[in-house]
C-alpha cells in the first residue's frame, strides 16, 4: 500500500533565537575555560534536551544558590534574568558568577530601574512564577511594580498613582494578547507611559508572525518546545486563533499523534526559541517513516541578530 501524501510547511524563522544561543554558549565556554563542574541556576533555557546536553558536558542545575556546595565552583545565571538580589548573594559568597541574561530582557529591567527612579509606579503585563517575570520584578523594592496577567486582571487594576504609572512587558507573551491588555490599560489610565520601544523580542515576534503566515492553510500545526517555555506555548495559541484550531505542542514526552496526521493532509511545524533544530529534524524524520512527505520551508523574515557573550569569556 502506497504512504500517504503529506505536505508539511515549515515554519520560518523558528527555534533558537539569539538570546538562547548566546546562553548555550555561555555555558560551554564557561566549562572550557573553569572545567567541570559549573553550576547553572534554573535551567539555561526551557529545554530538556538543551538542559540534559550540557549536564553531559559538566553543567550542573540548580534553582537556589544554597544548593551548591562546592561554593568556589562558578554559577551562571539563566537567560530568563534573575532578582537584583542573586549577584548580590554570589557576591556575599565570594562566588565567581556569570550572567547568561538576554539583553533583551536586560532591556526590560534596565527599563524597569529607569522608571522606578524617575518616580513611576511599574506595571509589568506578563505570567506569575514565571522566571522571567520574577527576575523583571526583583529589579526593584516590594509595593512599586505589580503584575497584570490578563484582561480581566487589567479591567480591575487599581492605583493610587494614575498620574506617574507606566507598564513594562514579559519579552515572550503572545503579541496579540498583549496589545489587548495595553489597550485596555491605557483607556482606564490616559497618562500611562509605554516602553521607549517594544518589549516584546524580535524572535517572539517573528516566530508568532511566520506561524499566523501559514496556520489558515494547515488542517494539523505542531510546535516544538517544552511545555514550561512561555514562547513555544503561545506559539500553540496563535496557531489556534489565526485559523488551526488543531494546534498542539510537541514535547520530550509526547506521543505523536498518528492517528490525526493520518486524516490530514497539510501540517505546519515550528519551534520555539528554545528548541534546538535537531528536534524539528527528529520530529520530521518520525513523519517520513509512515508517510511520503513533501515539505515547503515558508520564511516570514530574515533574522540575523548576534548578541555578544560576556569578555571574560573570551
Amino acid at each position: 500500500m502506497k504512504n500517504k501524501e503529506i505536505k508539511i510547511l515549515l515554519s520560518a524563522p523558528r527555534g533558537f533565537c539569539a538570546g538562547v544561543e548566546r546562553a548555550i554558549e555561555i555555558v560551554e565556554k564557561s566549562i572550557q575555560k573553569y572545567g567541570a563542574p559549573v553550576y547553572v541556576r534554573h535551567e539555561i533555557v526551557h529545554n530538556k534536551y538543551v538542559v540534559d546536553d550540557l549536564k553531559n558536558k559538566g553543567a550542573i542545575f540548580v534553582e537556589e544558590l544554597e544548593e551548591i556546595e562546592d561554593k568556589s565552583r562558578p554559577v551562571i545565571f539563566s537567560a530568563h534574568g534573575v532578582p537584583k538580589k542573586i549577584p548580590e548573594d554570589a557576591k556575599n559568597y565570594n562566588m565567581t558568577y556569570v550572567d547568561a541574561t538576554c539583553p533583551l530582557v536586560s532591556k526590560v529591567h534596565r527599563e524597569a530601574e529607569n522608571l522606578h527612579k524617575a518616580g513611576y509606579h511599574l506595571i509589568l503585563i506578563g505570567h506569575q512564577n514565571h522566571p522571567e517575570v520574577i527576575g523583571t520584578m526583583g529589579q526593584l523594592p516590594n509595593g512599586s511594580i505589580d503584575l497584570i496577567q490578563n484582561e480581566d486582571e487589567a479591567k480591575k487594576y487599581e492605583t493610587n498613582n494614575k498620574d506617574k504609572i507606566s507598564y513594562v512587558t514579559q519579552t515572550t507573551l503572545s503579541v496579540d494578547d498583549t496589545e489587548d491588555i495595553i489597550k485596555i490599560l491605557k483607556k482606564r489610565f490616559p497618562k500611562i507611559r509605554e516602553p521607549m520601544k517594544e518589549d516584546i523580542c524580535y524572535a517572539t515576534t517573528n516566530r508568532q508572525m511566520a506561524v499566523k503566515n501559514i496556520a489558515k492553510k494547515c488542517d494539523l500545526f505542531f510546535v516544538i518546545g517544552s511545555r514550561n517555555s512561555s514562547n513555544s506555548v503561545r506559539l500553540v495559541e496563535v496557531a489556534k486563533k489565526s485559523g488551526c484550531p488543531n494546534s498542539q505542542l510537541i514535547h520530550s514526552q509526547s506521543e505523536i499523534p498518528y492517528g490525526l496526521i493520518e486524516k490530514s493532509n497539510i501540517i505546519g511545524i515550528s519551534s520555539g526559541a528554545s528548541a534546538p533544530e535537531i528536534l524539528v529534524s527528529n520530529f520530521i524524520n518520525s513523519l517520513k517513516k509512515r508517510f511520503t512527505v513533501n515539505i515547503d520551508e515558508v520564511e516570514a523574515i530574515k533574522e540575523n541578530v548576534v548578541f555578544k557573550i560576556p569578555k571574560k569569556l573570551n
